[in-house]
């Protein structure tokens, strides 16, 4: 017990550098798309901007200003999309816990592409396919949440909104101090699933969680270690599990059926635990981030591994 309490001191340490270096590199491009929104939004752009974006916002019972939030979730990171949503709040209704639930799982869904598709390439699946695999997955599964919820009238409470959105008629230093407090709000949240992270590592709870997935990737085809790389990608991030299987891949240890599979469930649901927490900072619920976007996933995946033909990895001369 002693040797425990002695190691808490050290791993809070741990935890509050790697969270700082994780926000080092987040906020570089972060500050900039809030300057670039701050910007938009005194010209009066935002409106003709998310104009074009209505129409596919329409179909999953958003307003406009929401697929401002998925492009940029698109294009950057998670974190980047929620500053530009608490951003984007003063100018639209306030969202319901249904409707933050549909934006916050299209874009745990499609975010990041161009860095994640650089990884699935590099595993030797096709970049536009996984591409348009995520964004027309996420579009799709946003119109069925938006069905179910919908046609049942749940969730129908406001969206709890943790960020601190500026008011519009704020000064330029009150909407600085406001961004920044969401930046330390960030910060926090981070070195907190960071932290989380570790103790479910430390307690085997991932572990659990991995064997309880193994069962139903080896029903849907992929099979041998890639099943198990799978589900490391599933719960620790496509950046993990991608590169188990580029390691694979380049022993040749992978079936090429297997690598799709494989990669396309990671890319349509990765960091299952980390990222779904930080969907609760715009009031999402866990029946859609989480329950809706792994089935889904999962059904998806099992219909692909059916109906894609992989030709063989060719033999070598």
């Amino acid at each position: 017990m002693e040797i425990v309490f002695a190691s808490l001191p050290r791993a809070a340490r741990a935890v509050v550098v790697d969270a700082a270096r994780i926000c080092l590199d987040l906020f570089k491009v972060m500050v900039p798309i809030l300057i670039g929104v701050k910007i938009l939004k005194e010209i009066g752009w935002i409106a003709y901007l998310a104009k074009p974006l209505g129409p596919l916002m329409g179909l999953v019972g958003l307003p406009p200003e929401c697929g401002l939030t998925w492009a940029t979730a698109i294009a950057n990171n998670l974190y980047a999309a929620l500053a530009v949503h608490a951003a984007l709040a003063t100018d639209m209704a306030p969202l319901s816990v249904a409707q933050a639930t549909v934006i916050a799982t299209m874009m745990l869904i499609a975010h990041n592409l161009f860095v994640e598709g650089a990884i699935a390439k590099r595993c030797g699946v096709g970049f536009w396919g996984q591409a348009a695999l995520r964004l027309i997955g996420g579009l799709v599964c946003g119109m069925l949440l938006h069905a179910i919820f919908s046609g049942f009238g749940l969730f129908t409470d406001p969206a709890p909104l943790l960020f601190t959105p500026s008011a519009d008629d704020s000064s330029l230093a009150t909407w600085a101090g406001g961004e920044l407090k969401n930046l330390v709000m960030i910060y926090g949240v981070i070195a907190a699933l960071v932290g989380t992270m570790r103790l479910l590592d430390a307690l085997g709870v991932t572990r659990l969680f991995e064997k309880a997935l193994l069962p139903f990737l080896r029903l849907m085809g992929i099979g041998g270690g890639a099943a198990t790389i799978t589900v490391i990608g599933l719960v620790m991030g496509l950046a993990y599990g991608g590169g188990l299987i580029l390691h694979d891949v380049q022993k040749g240890k992978v079936a090429p059926r297997d690598v799709f599979s494989a990669m396309s469930l990671m890319s349509l649901s990765h960091a299952i635990i980390e990222d779904t927490l930080l969907m609760y900072l715009i009031g999402a619920s866990l029946w859609g981030t989480f329950v809706g976007r792994l089935l889904f996933s999962l059904a998806v995946v099992a219909v692909l591994a059916r109906l894609v033909t992989i030709p063989p990895r060719p033999a070598p001369a």
